[in-house]
This record gives structure tokens, C-alpha cells and sequence, in this order.
């Protein structure tokens, strides 16, 4: 392997990194979700704080657009609180990758939780009060955002540090199985919740579990900078460095790019109500939207329960590209179904593309960066991950009032696979890359 590839700092040269624990043996164990890293306590601490907010989280989710629609009566105004919030989350996770890299980890954690957590109280605040003011909800948006931009690139970076560099991809499934459960079961309990308890309380609740996440984060060991990182500053300058490693290191690079490459052109969650209201209107408009809705993150959870049969490989570079490849021809075939059931099948498949993608993508981002350099590398995937499912409901938008819903999905998932098997075949760098 190159070594200009491989830049990841070893076992050795961290010392807070527990020996590796055995794998499992055979049978239904090797199929099951691999759980090594949950036996080492400080990433177990972590993960369980991911339990609870990724539920927490999306209650707020639902609550902000919710009582916007309910003041304004457009959802419109919902669009507009998502930009209000969008600029200020990829403006602070570039700075906040850049502080990742500089400070203790683990303190920037706690500051950025704790101030989560009081912005969901004061939104629980303006919400018992009856202000009704949009402004101020964008307001309270924006700031949340900006601590969650700070937050995210320290967190992942933070995952090289408590697991050794063979568990990297069983860690990122555990992770984002979590998160892909709480974007199921998120919706379904505020939607459950706002007629019993009222809207208010899905804030409280939020900022409660932000409270059993700042007690896990104070559990964590110090995550101060290896070597003399400390004695950098977080300016732009660091921010362009950032960038610049990225341009030299083609792994790097090329799985932003995959990434860019298989949410802008394969994501069609913008086509899901016209879908809905057209392709699959004798099932209900309403239980269609749902299906559609809800496909890609369940197909993510079941990859995820199962990633045993995957996290194990080394042939990371290769994964990622199959697992692009997979997500755009699930795309096509949803784009060209008729069936609502085969649809969601078709969802279903690639959100467990996905989740390959996104375990195989998370690991090379860890072990192929050095860890002065791992803060600014997740804070530019953040903004990858949050950017492109937006430029996506674009482009997906407008394709699909030009050339109808079906096509526009279809061929969607066409461009992606054959953008990613052009670059794969053009830049070997990916192709051969080996965590």
C-alpha cells in the first residue's frame, strides 16, 4: 500500500487504546452486528450517550418545522428554517474541525453538549411562553446548529482514540446504526407524543436526554492533541490546511467525492411526495408517503444488525466503491417500480448500501488521516453528509418536474453508478486502498 495512503497514526503511538479484543467465532456470530468495541469502556460510554440522543434529538426534529407550519401556516417558512440552520452548522463544523484538532477533545464535547442542551431548553422555553415567533425559533436554530457543527467533527474524530484501527468499522456501524434507528423511531414517538403531551414537552424531553449525554461525555478520558498540535491556533489557516491534505491524499478526496457523487445525483427524497401522490396513489397517498419515507433508514438499521458480514473486511477502498455502485442501482430500481412494496424493497436495498458506504467511508476517514488532522477531516465530512442530500432535493426537484418523478430517480441511480465505476477505474488509489 502506499504509504502516502496511509498516514493514520498506529496502535503504538496510542497508548490509550486498549489491546484488541478476540473476534467472534463462527456461525450466526460472524453474520451478527460485530460488538467488539462496545467491551471497552470509554467507547461504550460514547456510543450508550448515542442511544439515548439520537431518539432525543429528532424530537426536536419534528417539534421546530411542526410549530413553525403552525404559526405560519407555509411551508415555506419550514424551508427557510432549514437554510437558517444549514449555514451556520457547515460554517461551524469546518471551525469546529479545526478546534477538534487543537484542544482536548473530550472538553469540547462537554461545552458544545451542555450548550445543545440549553438551546433545546429555551426552545422549550419559547414554546410553554407562546411567543410564536418565528424569528426567534430560526434564531434558536441557527445556534443549535452552530454547537452542533463544533460538536460533530470532535466527536467522530474521537473514535480512533477509544478503539484500536481493526475495530474503526465495526464501531462506525454501531454508531450509525444508532442514528438510523433514531431517524425511525424519532418521527413515530414525537408523532405519538404531540397529541398526549403536547409539543413543549418533545423540547424537555430533548434536553433531558442532552443531559444523560453530557454525564457520558465527563466519563470519557482526556482527548488532548498528539504531539504539538496543541500549539496551533483554529483559524483559516488551519481550516485551509485541511483542505490542502485532503488534495494530496486521493483516498481522501475520493471519498468525499463518492459520497458527494451518490447523495447529490442518487438521493430522491425530494420526489417522494409527488411519488406518492401520483406512482403509488391506490395504496393512500399518506401510507405511501410513509413507505417512501421510511424505506432507506430501515434498509440501514437491517444492514446495520448485520454488518458482521462486513465490517471485518480490509478491502475498505473496494467497499466503498461497491457500496456506491449497490445505492445507485437500488436507485434505478425504485425509480422504475410501479409497486409500492417493491419499491420499498428496492429502499430498503440501498440503505443498506448505504450503510456500508457510510461504515467503509467513516474508517477510512479515521485510519487514513493522522489525528492532528482528524478533526478538520469529519468536519469536512459533516458538511458533506448535510450538503449533499440538500443540493440533491435540487436537482432531484427540478429533474423531476422536467422529465416526471420515475425518470428523474431512475436516472439518478444510473449516473451515479456510472460516475463511480469512471472514477474507480481513473484514480486506482481508492480501489486499492486497505484499512
Amino acid at each position: 500500500m502506499d504509504t502516502s495512503e496511509s498516514t493514520g497514526d498506529s496502535a503504538a503511538a496510542r497508548p490509550d487504546t486498549p489491546a484488541p479484543a478476540a473476534r467472534p467465532s463462527g456461525g450466526w456470530r460472524r453474520w451478527a452486528m460485530d460488538t467488539r468495541p462496545l467491551r471497552r469502556p470509554a467507547y461504550r460510554r460514547l456510543w450508550s450517550s448515542t442511544v439515548v440522543t439520537a431518539v432525543g434529538s429528532q424530537l426536536t426534529a419534528v417539534a421546530v418545522p411542526k410549530q413553525i407550519y403552525d404559526i405560519t401556516h407555509s411551508s415555506a417558512w419550514v424551508g427557510y428554517a432549514s437554510l437558517a440552520g444549514l449555514l451556520p452548522m457547515v460554517v461551524f463544523a469546518l471551525w469546529g474541525g479545526a478546534v477538534a484538532d487543537t484542544v482536548d477533545r473530550r472538553r469540547l464535547l462537554l461545552v458544545t453538549n451542555i450548550g445543545i442542551a440549553v438551546t433545546s431548553l429555551l426552545f422549550w422555553a419559547q414554546a410553554v411562553a407562546g411567543m410564536d415567533s418565528v424569528v426567534v425559533l430560526m434564531v434558536l436554530l441557527a445556534v443549535q446548529q452552530a454547537f452542533f457543527g463544533l460538536n460533530s467533527p470532535a466527536r467522530s474524530a474521537s473514535i480512533a482514540r477509544l478503539v484500536p484501527a481493526e475495530e474503526l468499522p465495526a464501531a462506525n456501524a454501531l454508531g450509525s446504526t444508532v442514528m438510523q434507528t433514531g431517524l425511525v423511531a424519532g418521527p413515530l414517538l414525537a408523532g405519538a407524543l404531540i397529541p398526549v403531551v403536547g409539543l413543549p414537552e418533545l423540547y424537555l424531553i430533548d434536553a433531558v436526554a442532552l443531559c444523560v449525554t453530557v454525564w457520558a461525555v465527563a466519563r470519557l478520558p482526556a482527548l488532548p492533541p498528539l504531539g504539538k498540535a496543541q500549539a496551533r491556533r483554529a483559524g483559516l489557516r488551519e481550516i485551509a490546511a485541511g483542505f490542502r491534505y485532503i488534495s494530496l491524499h486521493k483516498v481522501l478526496l475520493l471519498s468525499f467525492v463518492a459520497d458527494i457523487v451518490a447523495m447529490v445525483f442518487g438521493m430522491p427524497r425530494a420526489l417522494f411526495p409527488q411519488l406518492a401522490a401520483q406512482t403509488y396513489a391506490p395504496y393512500g397517498e399518506g401510507l405511501a408517503l410513509g413507505v417512501l419515507f421510511a424505506g432507506i433508514p430501515v434498509g440501514a438499521v437491517i444492514g446495520g444488525l448485520f454488518s458482521g458480514t462486513f465490517s471485518r473486511a480490509r478491502r475498505h477502498g473496494l467497499m466503498v466503491i461497491g457500496a456506491v455502485v449497490g445505492w445507485g442501482v437500488a436507485v434505478a430500481g425504485f425509480g422504475l417500480s410501479r409497486n409500492l412494496w417493491m419499491a420499498l424493497a428496492f429502499l430498503a436495498a440501498a440503505g443498506v448500501a448505504d450503510m456500508v458506504s457510510m461504515v467503509f467511508r467513516g474508517a477510512i476517514l479515521l485510519s487514513a488521516a493522522t489525528d492532528e488532522m482528524r478533526g478538520r477531516m469529519q468536519g469536512v465530512f459533516t458538511v458533506v453528509v448535510a450538503g449533499g442530500p440538500r443540493l440533491a432535493d435540487v436537482l432531484h426537484g427540478t429533474a423531476g418536474s422536467a422529465f416526471g418523478p420515475r425518470a428523474a430517480v431512475a436516472g439518478g441511480g444510473l449516473l451515479v453508478v456510472v460516475v463511480m465505476l469512471a472514477l474507480a477505474a481513473a484514480v486506482p488509489a481508492l480501489r486499492r486502498y486497505r484499512g
